[in-house]
């Protein structure tokens, strides 16, 4: 079996091929950089991670494309609030983002293009339109007309023409042949940023820059384009229509995340729902969150709670023990082993995450069972299943992205502790279980988690 993927332009779940053999293409909404990331936002990315790992696990050359939207209506409006240029804005909160994404493991971007960095192929783009007849300029902006693509637009949101309604993106709908139009460029306002064009200066529209960024890095015709099932429209929407309008074949599979939820309500700043990265790498550690955001199918929904995030660190730290126990067994381990057939069976089906890690908990109670036997030719074997799945999830524990804090000092705490181990060994020797117990605390408050294991004593740095 070969990937198949679930396409939302046609509501199926497709082979796929790319454009080249052996090459992948992807384009991934980013960030609308005017507040610092919550969960919703960065589970996409660790979706997508998820997905450009498979495709290099499956042998393919894979080139990601993740923009930066930093010019837009609400990091305007978010300088005017705090008196600072937006640019200040859009600076900040892309550095949170990139911390975001690296904190979570997600691989860096090939390129992550700004779309302040792309006025000229903007330019080019309507120039385009205009001369096919599908965008018009009015007003100091420019529009692109959905009349003119009547036959074709709304076909990604399975939508009608005449049931839609007005796009409502600008303060004077007025210029707009009909209002359904949407901005392709937003004519000059006091005290917004302007770029000089030759229907005058302003800024772009949202959607405009998606579709200038997307081809210039994938080209006229790409593999994938990916983001939120809340930019389906009018977002995505409206990037195939500017596009192919244009004469670009655009993206020839469309994939999109399922939301987070906080209760029936989605995760948004206007609700007060949000729940930021720092705040919940507080209460669990960045694999953990890692693992909960990977686990459900990504095109489903995550109902947030903070027990179902306790819940998805347990599992994890499952998983994590028997890599810990069984390494110290094992300390060579095949990176090339061949995965379980039944994951690679669950990662073809549309990135069946649940049922991988399913395999791979499944492997894991394996592993234990070898490891209590002794048996280290079933450790080696299941050690190698193990984490070469997890490599293919960013899940290893003990690639260098994951390694503990204490791994470092390793050393240090072993001659520091090992005296303290002698002696309760001793005290253990001599069934004086107390003084074991009391030099045990005596760790414990230290900070180290001393567990007695068949192979002798090893400890930990407490969570």
């Amino acid at each position: 079996m070969s990937l198949h993927i679930y396409d939302t332009s046609t509501r199926t779940v497709r082979e796929f091929v790319p454009v080249q053999a052996g090459r992948v293409s992807i384009y991934l909404c980013g960030a609308t950089v005017q507040a610092p990331p919550h969960i919703g936002h960065i589970r996409s990315g660790v979706n997508f991670d998820v997905l450009r790992r498979w495709l290099m696990r499956s042998g393919y050359e894979v080139t990601f494309c993740r923009n930066v939207t930093d010019i837009d209506d609400k990091i305007i409006r978010v300088a005017a609030e705090e008196g600072v240029p937006w640019f200040v804005v859009a600076e900040r909160n892309q550095r949170a983002f990139t911390w975001a994404y690296d904190q979570l493991g997600c691989l860096p971007p090939t390129v992550e293009p700004r779309a302040t960095g792309h006025v000229p192929e903007m330019i080019t783009l309507m120039q385009r339109l205009i001369d096919r007849g599908h965008a018009y300029a009015s007003g100091g902006d420019v529009y692109f007309d959905v009349r003119s693509w009547a036959d074709r637009y709304g076909s990604l949101s399975n939508q009608k023409l005449e049931n839609m309604r007005a796009a409502g993106d600008c303060d004077d709908e007025s210029f707009k042949r009909d209002p359904r139009d949407f901005a392709l460029w937003k004519g000059e306002k006091p005290g917004e940023p302007t770029w000089p064009t030759p229907w005058g200066p302003g800024r772009p529209g949202w959607h405009l820059e998606c579709s200038a960024m997307a081809t210039k890095y994938l080209g006229p015709t790409f593999d994938i384009h990916g983001g939120g099932m809340d930019l389906i429209f009018p977002h995505h929407e409206n990037e195939i229509a500017q596009s192919q309008a244009a004469g670009d074949g655009f993206a020839r599979y469309w994939m999109h995340n399922g939301l987070l939820k906080i209760g029936a309500e989605k995760m948004s700043k206007s609700l007060g729902n949000s729940l930021l990265i720092p705040d919940l790498l507080e209460k669990v550690r960045p694999v953990e969150l890692r693992y909960y955001l990977a686990a459900p199918h990504y095109r489903s929904s995550i109902d947030f709670s903070e027990e179902s995030l306790l819940e998805a660190a347990a599992a994890y730290q499952r998983i994590e023990g028997f890599v810990t126990r069984a390494a110290e067994v094992i300390h060579d381990v095949d990176a090339h082993a061949p995965l379980p057939q039944a994951f690679v069976d669950a990662m073809d089906d549309d990135l069946g995450t649940p049922q991988a890690l399913a395999v791979v908990h499944e492997v894991v109670r394996e592993g234990n069972v070898a490891l209590s036997q002794g048996n280290k030719e079933a450790v080696a074997r299941l050690l190698a299943e193990t984490q070469n799945m997890l490599d293919v999830l960013g899940l290893d524990p003990r690639s260098p992205q994951w390694r503990s804090a204490g791994s470092d000092l390793k050393p240090v705490v072993d001659a520091l502790v090992a005296v303290a181990l002698e002696q309760r060994a001793a005290a253990r020797a001599r069934k004086d279980y107390a003084a074991a117990d009391a030099i045990r605390d005596s760790l414990a408050k230290a900070g180290i988690v001393v567990e007695d294991t068949p192979h002798g004593a090893r400890w930990q740095l407490a969570r």
